[in-house]
């Protein structure tokens, strides 16, 4: 049910001015939450002035981004689906599903939109406890969903006429099918969990973008059930995204879009080249060492894939390395580096589990330095010295480089002393850090203008729309399986079986299960719906829960980038421009190792508990 074969290239005048209306209402909410959040501290700390309404007003405003973002990034076909087994399927076929999933995008886009902005209506004149309305929050939230509507509404009529007929009477097919079922014969109808389930996994398989197979899912109980009212679904969705530990996400992605911009980047990874990239498999190791210290700055993964893929990839195929190898080698750097912070998975992680995010960051190190050691003596060990590269560009002066490395290691330091000091919580500390970036592009480097600065944050807003609308939608997913008890039925069954058989055996279904639901869902999904599962059990079971989460997380990455279905290892080859084929032989090598190491990590627990304990946590 893949939308992105049908997205309109240029899209008719109508619809790309609202994409571009979509994308500059997303940038300004994006750019006014960085303002509201920095003029609130400083006021705090230089003035003992803290402004009460800052946080509400900074939640309301990142609601409205991330509807907006997520808006624009289904105009541009961004979101992510798992198209491999479809894509196994005869054409004909492929396109009713296509055409299917086109129409359901279609429908829970209209369902959000409509009930956001009905809840707007029903909390008008109440208010926050800062004395804020409600409404500030719905409204934005289903004018964004509104403009999604539309969008998706195109993409469906891009299509042929019999392919969207075909994609209605199929669809209506299987509605009616359902309804006279449950009428002649209501006492046979399965439950609405299990048609919730079988409706999930149907259009998680068929290609329907995950945050929408996630939102829907929640829509069939709803539907099914017909005791909750529409709203419930929107308000949900809202309260999903509706926090200020969330915003670290947007304002650390837009700190990586900002480093790619302002050449900070470029300096880094070149410098890194200078110093190792004539040793034993050089190249390599300054993959590894680049996804490290990018990782310490940025909290998107896909960002750092991107910063340092287009860098190096090419660099790859100019020194004769087989690319499909480097790629390969890209994805799993990005797997070893899900634990370094500011890592937005940590974040996410740390909210849904009620965990102390800075915890974890300090928890994730030790485990990440362990694979990032292994993979560069892997490197070494399997590499050959670099040949010159053909055609090589002039080198650039080291004093140019130097400043570059010392403002990113500044970055690094910031964020680290954020956290250590207590000056600030982690969504603080990344508005600052792209203020920093900002200030370093413009006035030091001088290559970040006005221009490339608004479409970083363009860009940071529509990626951060993707994630967080994957959020809101786990998150109503979440509610509807807490209705049913499903994570009381699973740590009771967790509990039994780890008490007759120990808790390594807990550990490893663990493993086992993020594995699984890492390589179908989206990284945050997995966490949103397994993190709150599995947690309270490890914790009664006597496992350290910034060990667990750390487990957790990694195991996760190894999913995210595991072939077949992996969608960042996808990522990663429409980043290097390579077919997936020819990166599943090294990747798999290069994950075995990885699966070696977080083996030791989940069962010498000092490894993730050490320096928390020393620092504190």
């Amino acid at each position: 049910m893949s939308v992105a074969a049908a997205a309109p290239s240029g899209g008719r005048r109508i619809t790309a001015s609202l994409l571009q209306l979509s994308d500059t209402v997303a940038a300004i909410l994006l750019v006014a939450d960085l303002v509201v959040v920095c003029v609130s501290v400083l006021l705090r700390f230089l003035f003992n002035a803290p402004v009460e309404w800052a946080d509400d007003v900074a939640r309301g405003l990142m609601v409205g981004s991330s509807f907006f973002g997520a808006a624009s990034a289904l105009a541009r076909a961004e979101n992510l689906g798992v198209a491999f087994f479809v894509d196994m399927l005869p054409a004909a076929i492929r396109r009713v599903i296509d055409s299917i999933g086109a129409l359901l995008v279609t429908v829970v886009a209209a369902y959000v939109a409509f009930n956001a902005i009905k809840m707007g209506w029903l909390t008008t004149g109440q208010t926050s406890g800062s004395g804020l309305p409600l409404e500030w929050t719905f409204y934005p939230m289903g004018v964004g969903a509104l403009f999604m509507t539309v969008f998706a509404a195109e993409i469906f009529c891009k299509r042929s006429a019999r392919e969207m007929i075909a994609g209605l009477v199929a669809t209506a097919a299987i509605a009616g099918l359902y309804l006279a079922w449950d009428f002649l014969s209501p006492d046979s109808v399965p439950s609405s969990s299990t048609l919730m389930l079988v409706g999930f996994f149907l259009t998680l398989l068929g290609g329907l973008p995950i945050g929408f197979a996630l939102a829907l899912a929640a829509l069939i109980f709803i539907w099914v059930e017909g005791t909750l009212p529409g709203v419930i679904f929107a308000q949900q969705m809202a309260r999903g995204i509706d926090n200020f530990v969330l915003l670290a996400i947007p304002f650390f992605i837009l700190v990586g879009y900002l480093m790619e911009a302002n050449g900070m980047s470029v300096r880094l990874i070149e410098l890194l080249q200078r110093a190792v990239g004539r040793m034993r498999g050089g190249l390599n190791v300054v993959m590894v060492m680049s996804m490290v210290l990018f990782s310490g700055i940025s909290g998107s993964k896909m960002a750092d894939v991107a910063a340092v893929g287009s860098v190096l990839i090419p660099a790859a195929r100019r020194s004769r390395q087989n690319p499909g190898s480097a790629v390969a080698l890209l994805a799993a750097s990005a797997v070893m580096a899900e634990t370094i912070p500011p890592c937005i998975n940590l974040i996410i992680l740390g909210f849904v589990a009620n965990l102390s995010i800075g915890g974890l960051f300090v928890a994730g190190l030790l485990p990440a330095g362990l694979m990032a050691l292994a993979l560069i003596v892997l490197c070494i060990i399997l590499g050959k010295r670099p040949e010159p590269e053909e055609d090589a560009e002039p080198q650039a002066p080291v004093s140019g480089l130097w400043s570059g490395a010392i403002a990113s290691f500044g970055l690094i330091f910031m964020i680290f002393f954020g956290f250590k000091s207590g000056f600030a919580t982690a969504t603080e500390i990344s508005a600052f850090a792209a203020v920093y970036a900002i200030v370093i592009g413009s006035i030091v480097f001088r290559e970040l203008s006005f221009k490339t600065a608004a479409h970083s944050f363009v860009q940071s807003a529509t990626r951060s729309g993707l994630v967080l609308f994957i959020v809101a939608a786990a998150q109503s997913l979440a509610f509807i399986l807490t209705l049913q008890q499903v994570p009381h039925a699973v740590g009771d069954f967790m509990l039994s079986l780890s008490g007759s058989h120990g808790t390594w055996l807990f550990m490893l279904l663990s493993i086992v299960v993020l594995i699984v639901m890492g390589s179908v869902l989206e990284g945050a999904a997995a966490l949103i719906i397994f993190g709150p599962l599995l947690l309270p059990v490890a914790v009664k079971l006597g496992i350290d829960p910034l060990h667990f989460g750390v487990v957790l997380v990694i195991s996760m990455g190894l999913g995210l980038f595991a072939p077949p279905l992996g969608l960042g290892l996808y990522g990663a080859c429409l980043i290097g421009n390579v077919p997936i084929e020819q990166t599943i032989k090294p990747i798999l090598g290069y994950l075995g190792l990885l699966l070696l190491c977080l083996l030791v990590i989940a069962f010498v627990p000092a490894i993730s508990t050490a320096l928390p304990r020393a620092l504190g946590y």
